[in-house]
Parts: C-alpha cells; sequence; structure tokens
C-alpha cells in the first residue's frame, strides 16, 4: 500500500525525563505516529540513556509504536530483550551486529518489525545483502549519541541512494526509510525529496512552543 504521509516519531531523548508519561501521552494526543526510544549504553556510542525498564513502563501506557533504536556494542545479545520489553520496531546498528541477517530474522520471529541504522561514517553499500529482509532503515544524519546535533549536508543523497536501492528490489513501499539526527523544518524536506517517509524530531519537537506547527512542518 503506497503511504500517502510523512510519518512522525518524536524522541524521548528530548522529553523531559522527569514527566516521560505526560510528554508521551500529549504527544500521542497530537497525533504522532510512533515513540522513538533511544537506547544508548556509553559504549557503542558516547552517553548512557535507557534500559529495559523504561522500555517496559512505555509500552503499558503508549498507544502507538515504539521505535526502539538500541545504539550498543552488543546488539546480537540484547535485541530481543528489548522485543520481550515492547519494542514493535527494534532496530540496531549494521556497524555493531555479529550476525545481522541472523538477528533481523530472529527479531521477526519474536512479532517485532525489524530495522538497521547505519551511521554516516558507513557506506550505503554495508546495507545492500540486507535490505531483502529489513522493516525499517535508519539513516543517522548526526553521529550517534547525543540529542541536538546539527545535520549533516550529505544525508539527502544516501537517503537517495537507499531509496533507489529499495526501488530497484520492489520494496520502495515496504519498508520505512527513517532520518534521525538533526530534522527540524528546514532540514525534513530535504530528505522527504530524497525519500524518506519517516522522520526522528527530538529537540525540533520536543522543545518546540508550537507543537502543532511542528508536527505539520515535519509532515510536509
Amino acid at each position: 500500500m503506497k503511504r500517502t504521509k510523512t510519518l512522525v516519531a518524536p524522541s524521548l531523548l528530548a522529553a523531559n525525563p522527569l514527566r516521560f508519561e505526560e510528554d508521551l501521552l500529549h504527544a500521542e494526543s497530537l497525533g504522532i505516529d510512533m515513540h522513538h526510544v533511544d537506547v544508548m549504553d556509553g559504549h557503542f556510542v558516547p552517553n548512557l540513556t535507557y534500559g529495559l525498564p523504561l522500555v517496559k513502563a512505555l509500552k503499558s501506557v503508549s498507544k502507538v509504536p515504539l521505535d526502539v533504536h538500541i545504539m550498543v556494542s552488543n546488539p546480537d545479545a540484547v535485541a530481543l530483550d528489548y522485543v520481550a520489553a515492547g519494542a514493535d520496531i527494534l532496530v540496531f546498528h549494521v556497524e555493531a551486529a555479529l550476525h545481522s541477517h541472523r538477528l533481523l530474522q530472529a527479531i521477526k520471529d519474536k512479532g517485532a518489525k525489524a530495522g538497521l541504522a547505519i551511521n554516516p561514517g558507513t557506506p550505503v553499500s554495508a546495507l545492500e545483502a540486507l535490505l531483502p529482509f529489513v522493516d525499517m532503515i535508519n539513516v543517522m544524519s548526526v553521529n550517534p549519541g547525543f540529542g541536538g546535533q546539527s545535520f549533516i549536508a550529505q544525508t539527502p543523497q544516501r537517503v537517495q541512494a537507499i531509496s533507489k536501492l529499495l526501488r530497484d528490489m520492489g520494496r520502495e513501499e515496504e519498508v520505512f526509510l527513517q532520518v534521525d539526527g538533526g530534522i527540524n523544518d528546514l532540514t525534513a524536506p530535504l530528505v522527504r525529496e530524497a525519500g524518506a517517509n519517516v522522520l526522528v524530531a527530538g529537540t525540533y519537537f520536543y522543545g518546540a512552543k508550537d507543537k502543532v506547527q511542528a508536527l505539520a512542518s515535519l509532515r510536509g
């Protein structure tokens, strides 16, 4: 089925940690499509954020899917724990996994959608053999580890290249092509035009005084 709108996944990394439930439910009331949950281990990336208990807690109150992005050095060991905790979409890094194909299949076997994230310095070709098996590709438009970073200018070309690969194999309408990092009203049109259909926005969404307007600008 052809997607008729850009989906928006606000990143809880930019929400107030003292009121996650309040912020999450308010975002849902405005019509967001999914919550983006950034799990960082302080090893694969230089920051430490959330773990399994928060994912379980979010799942108990969320009415939209949880898009859980694990930025960890051992995804083969922990990915299925996050699926069990409530991840509806589980995205791990192609740079970190030992057996990406096996892990994609294992995530799907547990009933979740399976995705791959790719860092700015990793060639798009690293994804090519795995594209028949993914439900989501997360194109990092900043170096992972911290919110509020500036968008890397080469990102639209990378998105366009992945979009073409998906189109050539007939999967363009099946796979979520997500962009994550530095997304705002100026960068969102660039990646939408390149083929992205899911945008992660943290600071831009949760820091906005007018979140309705922010959401509309991301959808285009």
